[in-house]
């Protein structure tokens, strides 16, 4: 199979939709169909049954886009493994970032990193921590911004550390919420920072918040609590310094400590070898040292 009819059966799996892989590869349906039914000849077997839901692919459709994949993920290694020769940095950088660090601060690092390396392409995709550690198992990242406590047994560098706030516009000290009738405004994450949370409170208090609102973004949740719908619990990161809101760090109520959310860089050995990875990585450290040293980061 020629790579292109290697992409028309991944777009195919992908899409589920003759239509919308026909608009991905730049083809009209008609030809795109046609195309399918010269690679089904060539296989000697149906490979998609068109269904009510769209394509589904049959037994032997399974087998040749397990192939397509593996064929096509070779061959973009090999031209990384190439482009890793050259001088030039270029080739496709595969990030991929826990989703408060990519809304927030990865950005002003891809800005230096476009401007220096204009040749090299961008992949990333942001989640959750657990998320970014299956995409490096995957191979579908090659490093991976995770935070709090991670498993991962293959290089992993500390970037910083950011304090935890309860941000609200009327709660000035932590005891106030024994009382207080407010909504606590909580946004979707990893078990792990949930999990820190739910220990943080029933250290200080005996019963769980009253009311409570469910967001799905961390942006969302810092907007509520920033136009005085309720309070959040937050990380530093979020916070620009210039929003009129209380801004009280949680404490620790046994030995009096700040509670605190670490970032790492984590990835393979073998793949900070790559070029751009290593100039990605040469100047996440530079920002994250600088980050380290302003004053509400430690």
């Amino acid at each position: 199979m020629t790579t292109t009819e290697l992409e028309i059966i991944k777009a195919l799996h992908e899409e589920g939709n003759m239509r919308k892989a026909a608009e991905r590869l730049f083809l009209s349906q008609p030809a795109l169909s046609q195309r399918l039914q010269t690679i089904e000849k060539e296989w000697g077997t149906l490979l998609f049954i068109r269904s009510q839901k769209g394509l589904e692919p049959t037994p032997a459709g399974e087998l040749v886009i397990a192939y397509a994949k593996e064929t096509i993920a070779k061959k973009e290694e090999t031209a990384e493994m190439i482009a890793s020769l050259a001088d030039k940095v270029h080739g496709t950088l595969k990030i991929a970032c826990a989703s408060i660090v990519g809304q927030t601060w990865l950005p002003q690092v891809l800005k230096e990193f476009v401007q220096l390396y204009p040749d090299a392409k961008i992949s990333l995709m942001t989640g959750w921590s657990s998320e970014i550690v299956k995409a490096l198992y995957e191979g579908e990242a090659h490093v991976g911004i995770v935070r709090g406590q991670v498993d991962w047994k293959s290089r992993k560098s500390y970037l910083f550390r950011d304090r935890l706030y309860l941000v609200d516009k009327e709660i000035t000290m932590i005891d106030e919420l024994k009382n207080a009738t407010r909504p606590f405004i909580q946004f979707k994450s990893d078990s792990n920072y949930y999990m820190e949370i739910q220990r943080w409170w029933q250290r200080h208090f005996s019963q769980n918040p009253g009311r409570q609102i469910t967001v799905d973004q961390i942006e969302t949740c810092k907007q509520l609590a920033i136009n005085g719908i309720g309070y959040a619990i937050l990380p530093s990161i979020t916070l620009a310094g210039d929003e009129k809101v209380n801004k009280i760090p949680l404490l620790n109520s046994e030995e009096e400590f700040e509670l605190t959310r670490d970032t790492w860089l984590i990835g393979y050995d073998s793949t900070f070898a790559l070029k751009q990875v290593s100039a990605f990585t040469e100047i996440v450290q530079k920002h994250a040292e600088k980050l380290r040293n302003e004053t509400f980061i430690k």
